[in-house]
């Protein structure tokens, strides 16, 4: 089944070239079915780069799903042509009256700032307040999924002695794979990093509406979920493309920051030589796990009553 996408949205070219499934607009008004409501807060500075990789994990599923996406209305982006905002993008305040099966919120490049030094740090915790009554399941992504930790439960972020890039493996086991966001993972899977920051799991052990599902040996922890299926809290980038970490650390060098050669990414860490490419298979299973058992088997099919559903009686 299709993803629903604006006619002109960048990605939909690259995406009907993959061969992938999206429908315009126009087609959508057809069809008498409810899609999946998704609000996507997208605050990484490649926010085009962002928007093909995340459509591309969202659309491999049978199901048909509506995106909104949500800028900061606080931050003055750099990156991204102002004509792109005021076309695809909407504003907190121009959605906070809809209802969402699903939240997902990308990491940003802010991770050795204070949380609350970020310049649309209260727009963000707005929203996160938001989606306790809007929002049916959420899912953060690398510094996303450190601000929530730490907004919701109060888990502090720590500075990393260098930066953590590159492909690392990760563990679950046969008990946590009960929970449906694992169903069909590998015992041992990859995952991308490119962080300075991270939390520690015996933080996350002390909150007892957090389950700790996946872990690496050198990234630490990888996937937290609550119990309740509502947040899920990833710290690596499954969304990445191939070639993102290598387009980084370019980047870095031509900055002259601070570079780390990305870790287990090239081929006998030649940086001129094949990238190796092994956490695809897993990123797209998350991504439609979560899709399938968190919000379309779960989400009310009246999206009026999920304000009441969500509040606490």
């Amino acid at each position: 089944m299709p993803i629903k996408i604006p006619n002109d949205l960048p990605a939909s070219k690259i995406l009907k070239e993959e061969n992938i499934f999206v429908m315009d607009e126009t087609r959508a008004l057809s069809q008498r079915i409810r899609p999946l409501k998704l609000i996507i807060v997208n605050i990484m500075p490649t926010k085009i780069v962002t928007e093909t990789q995340l459509l591309r994990l969202l659309s491999n599923t049978p199901l048909q799903i509506e995106v909104d996406w949500l800028c900061m209305e606080s931050h003055n982006s750099k990156n991204t042509p102002q004509e792109h905002l005021m076309e695809f993008y909407k504003t907190f305040n121009e959605i906070k009256d809809n209802k969402y099966d699903g939240l997902i919120v990308t990491g940003a490049p802010v991770e050795k700032m204070k949380f609350e030094d970020v310049d649309y740090w209260d727009e963000l915790t707005k929203i996160f307040d938001w989606a306790n009554t809007h929002v049916f399941s959420s899912f953060f992504i690398c510094w996303a999924s450190q601000a929530a930790l730490y907004y919701y439960h109060g888990v502090e972020k720590y500075e990393l002695e260098e930066k953590l890039t590159g492909v690392y493996q990760h563990h679950t086991n046969e008990k946590k794979m009960k929970r449906k966001i694992l169903r069909g993972f590998d015992f041992q899977f990859y995952a991308p990093h490119s962080r300075h920051t991270a939390v520690r799991q015996e933080d996350i052990e002390k909150i007892n509406s957090l389950d700790i599902l996946a872990t690496s040996k050198d990234a630490g922890v990888y996937l937290v979920a609550e119990k309740d299926g509502s947040r899920f809290f990833v710290t690596g980038h499954p969304e990445y493309d191939p070639d993102t970490l290598d387009k980084e650390y370019h980047r870095d060098l031509v900055k002259g920051d601070e570079c780390v050669m990305p870790k287990n990414y090239y081929k006998n860490n030649d940086v001129n030589g094949e990238i190796l490419v092994k956490w695809r298979s897993h990123a797209y299973l998350l991504f439609s796990n979560w899709l399938n058992y968190y919000v379309y088997q779960s989400t009310p099919y009246n999206l009026d009553d999920l304000e009441k559903m969500k509040t606490p009686q």
